[in-house]
């Protein structure tokens, strides 16, 4: 398994290599051309986008998000802002209601929904929130969890995509990171996603079309998530899912590397531990749900379904967890006890340091 791990680490070095040398752009490889304003047509020509802000008792960070969804670049009567709040703390619901409320008198057209239980979390809240006839008319939805605050011009960058490629169903930006250095918790959390971005990431949406949705910061095609099956809660990775559905049905993700959101990491082991359990736990649950539909499934190419099935799922999403912590956080240690038993210094040092190093290059 280390071995695994190790030639996977190499193959996505080697080929982000080659992209980075040779690849074009992602404005280049497809149609891309930016929405101008114009004074006779009004803003007709800019499509009508959903901004979806799910939020959870977000008692420190609700008005910074909700300030960047209002702030972004895009004409007003062609955006519709939801505010998704499953708070259980009353006083937190008053606030962030206030807040909408706040930017409603100045004229952006934002709402703030609830729901009686928190049924599906996430995803059964985002699901909730495309089911209202106020938002029956939006072609694309942009998800930005409670923490995310996206530029101005984040819709002018990435809607063009949506528009001009109609076999698109995805754009995701990069997550940036406003307090990686608060600490060492929050460092090696940077050095581990700069390398899911800058890599995994960049080579899923280079050579395969393909790359799991994180969840927030993207945009989607409202008519391929409703093509796809809509959101689902039987994982914890209702993002993951609904990537995975879409791809199968022949639909393209784009990733702009080059296209920043701003965010926070966890800060505290428990929130830390709560969000690598969700990320570990989900994905191989999902791998167990959908295997042999992506293996049956006739609408993507073989090679693709390799690329899902093993490197994608396999390699990264069990095999790194199991190698972690049965090899380096049991075996190992146990060896220190049992002399017996001998590991051989390639496998001990030399693949586990030439893992972290290339696991570190995009935080070098």
């Amino acid at each position: 398994m280390s071995l695994m791990l190790f030639m996977e680490r190499v193959y996505m070095g080697i080929v982000i290599i080659l992209v980075k040398l040779f690849w074009k752009k992602p404005e280049k490889r497809y149609k891309f051309e930016l929405i101008q304003d114009d004074v006779e047509l009004g803003s007709s020509n800019f499509p009508v986008v959903l901004i979806q802000i799910p939020m959870f008792n977000e008692k420190e960070v609700y008005k910074i998000s909700i300030g960047a969804a209002c702030g972004l670049s895009w004409p007003s009567d062609r955006l519709v802002i939801q505010v998704l709040d499953d708070s259980t703390d009353p006083a937190i619901k008053l606030m962030v209601e206030q807040e909408c409320q706040r930017w409603a008198s100045k004229g952006i057209n934002i709402t703030y929904q609830i729901r009686e239980n928190r049924t599906g979390y996430k995803a059964g809240a985002l699901k909730e929130g495309l089911k209202r006839s106020y938002v029956k008319h939006c072609e694309y939805v942009a998800i930005f969890d409670a923490d995310f605050r996206p530029e101005p011009d984040f819709l002018r960058r990435s809607i063009p995509f949506l528009v001009n490629n109609p076999d698109i169903a995805l754009v995701q930006a990069r997550w940036r990171f406003v307090n990686a250095d608060e600490c060492l918790l929050t460092r090696m959390q940077e050095m581990s996603l700069d390398y899911h971005f800058t890599v995994e990431q960049e080579v899923g949406s280079a050579t395969h079309a393909f790359f799991g949705f994180n969840g927030t910061a993207g945009i989607w095609r409202i008519a391929a998530i409703n093509e796809a099956g809509g959101w689902k809660d039987r994982t914890t990775v209702e993002d993951m899912d609904l990537a995975v559905r879409a791809s199968l049905r022949g639909w393209k993700f784009v990733y702009l590397g080059d296209l920043h959101v701003k965010s926070e990491l966890p800060s505290t082991f428990k929130a830390f531990r709560f969000q690598q359990h969700r990320w570990s736990c989900g994905p191989a649950n999902l791998f167990r749900k959908m295997v042999w539909e992506i293996i049956q499934n006739k609408k993507v190419k073989f090679w693709k379904k390799v690329y899902v099935i093993y490197s994608f799922f396999f390699v990264r999403k069990i095999i790194a967890h199991m190698v972690t912590f049965c090899f380096y956080c049991v075996v190992l240690p146990l060896t220190i006890l049992i002399p017996e038993v001998w590991v051989p210094i390639w496998g001990a040092v030399y693949i586990p340091s030439v893992i972290t190093i290339l696991n570190s290059v995009g935080t070098p």
